[in-house]
């Protein structure tokens, strides 16, 4: 049956509660003959009333009837009392503000609208691919006009690389790298880690480090290579490492992995805890020593003392004894080490886990913000939304998650040496900046690692937190262009504040 095509319909009711005059106006595609709006206008004692209900997309497709169909449907719906009508409506923009008031937000950020993270780049957003992972990363250039007179430190042309630290991005270079650039007179590169930023989060299955041939991208060893990656990227042999607070473990461990590639290291309120007391080698020494002349001593054949040597030989056994019972020890630790893993891992990648660090974000991420400088008042809503920022991207609460599993089973680390005890190995130039109010990382952790660094030098800022590259741009910049140029610029100048 073919219908008119009409763009119209209309109709007048009468009656129904206070409503003096009625009318229903429908609108209808021409051509397909599907309503796209109702009007419903009634006058009553106080003056003339009219509403206009848009249909959605959804209700044009369920009530895709010919004309007349709908028509009477719709009549005949409407056949209540305006009264009636006005409290349906009240009801409908009711539930529409509940459903607005339900949005799941954290840190004041939709969750309910999460993306890539591509598509929350910014116009000088970079992109590239490293192991499967897409890295997010910001390139400086110096402004040739404004160097005039090239200085060593600009004749060399090194390149930096800024590594960010927990909870941060590249964000939180964006007023020192142009500075900081200008200075070098070469590249400045700012790139985010796994789980950070807007870098790529890739999902990881559990898996056992020993045994698996995959890398972790969440893992430090992971951080290391990417670092590596960047100085590649850069075309360049040696490049400066700037590492703030967890960054600055990145910078050291990508400095003994590859130590001929680092030109300096510049340690921004390093979260590397110092441990208080070293272990005295001489005594172990000594231990090791007297030993040893026991055993010898218990080799040696006395005659004529058969109590003697049924003690020793006794001594001897017993020894022996000991010795399997410590490796049977030694091998039920690494078998509860290897449980505890599995079981650390398995909570951390729970749903439950991922509620709790929904709640801690939510709770604390703002005031972490806040806390980390000294002055709080300085932190605008723009530093906020450049922290909360990743926080829109797809899988942040479990890339989080992954991260501080990756940290905390950490299996590469037990083949090498405690990182305290090979600080004293690091034959580069080392600077370290810090705060005097950092309540984060206390300045005296800084001054403590300084004197652990044979020949770094230490520069405490006053007045500031622990974010002196964003919270006193100007002064930081100034101290790592001291501290470049008496060590890499051959100039007259002595190291800041050397360490004692």
């Amino acid at each position: 049956m073919n219908y008119p095509q009409v763009h119209g319909y209309g109709f007048h009711i009468r009656g129904g509660g206070d409503a003096m005059n009625q009318q229903l106006l429908l609108q209808f595609n021409s051509n397909q003959s599907r309503c796209l709006s109702l009007q419903y206008n009634y006058c009553n004692t106080n003056g003339r009333r009219s509403v206009l209900l848009p249909l959605s997309a959804d209700t044009r497709h369920h009530h895709n009837y010919p004309t007349p169909l709908l028509s009477s449907s719709i009549i005949h719906a409407a056949s209540g009392s305006a009264a009636d009508y006005n409290e349906q409506l009240l009801d409908t923009d009711t539930s529409k503000k509940k459903k607005k008031k339900n949005k799941r937000r954290i840190a004041g950020v939709d969750q309910d609208e999460l993306m890539d993270p591509t598509l929350l780049a910014d116009p000088d957003s970079c992109f590239c691919e490293f192991k499967g992972v897409h890295i997010h990363h910001k390139i400086q250039d110096p402004d040739p006009q404004q160097i005039t007179n090239p200085s060593m430190l600009q004749k060399l042309g090194f390149p930096m690389i800024l590594l960010h630290g927990f909870g941060a991005s590249v964000y939180s270079w964006t007023r020192a790298m142009k500075p900081l650039a200008q200075l070098l007179g070469s590249k400045v590169v700012a790139f985010d880690r796994p789980a950070f930023g807007l870098t790529s989060r890739p999902r990881v299955f559990p898996f056992d480090n020993s045994s698996s041939s995959l890398m972790n991208p969440y893992s430090m060893a992971f951080s290391v290579l990417a670092t590596s990656h960047f100085i590649d990227l850069l075309s360049s042999e040696k490049a400066v490492l700037v590492g703030h607070s967890a960054g600055s473990l990145v910078a050291v461990n990508s400095y003994f992995e590859s130590p001929e590639r680092v030109a300096a290291l510049i340690l921004v309120a390093p979260a590397i805890l110092v441990p208080r007391a070293v272990q005295n080698v001489v005594e172990g020494n000594q231990l090791g020593r007297n030993y040893e002349n026991d055993e010898d001593r218990s080799k040696s054949y006395i005659p004529g003392k058969p109590f003697i040597q049924l003690s020793e030989f006794l001594s001897k056994f017993m020894k022996y004894v000991v010795q399997a019972i410590m490796r049977m020890v030694k091998g039920m630790g690494d078998m509860l080490n290897s449980l505890y893993n599995k079981m650390l891992s398995a909570i951390l990648r729970s749903a439950f886990a991922v509620i709790l660090v929904r709640v801690v974000i939510d709770k604390f991420g703002a005031a972490a913000v806040r806390n980390a400088w000294y002055d709080p008042k300085q932190v605008s809503e723009h530093v906020l939304q450049g922290y909360t920022k990743p926080l829109r991207a797809t899988c942040w609460d479990r890339a989080l998650l992954e991260f501080i599993a990756a940290t905390l089973i950490d299996t590469e680390s037990e083949t090498k040496p405690p990182l305290a005890k090979r600080l004293n190995n690091i034959l580069c130039p080392v600077l370290i900046v810090t705060g005097d109010r950092d309540r984060i990382v206390p300045s005296w952790n800084a001054e403590r690692l300084s004197r652990t660094i044979p020949g770094s030098c230490l520069q405490v800022i006053k007045h500031c937190g622990h974010l002196p590259h964003e919270e006193k741009v100007e002064e930081f910049v100034s101290t790592v262009e001291q501290f470049l140029q008496s060590v890499l610029g051959n100039s007259e100048g002595q190291c800041l504040q050397a360490a004692t």
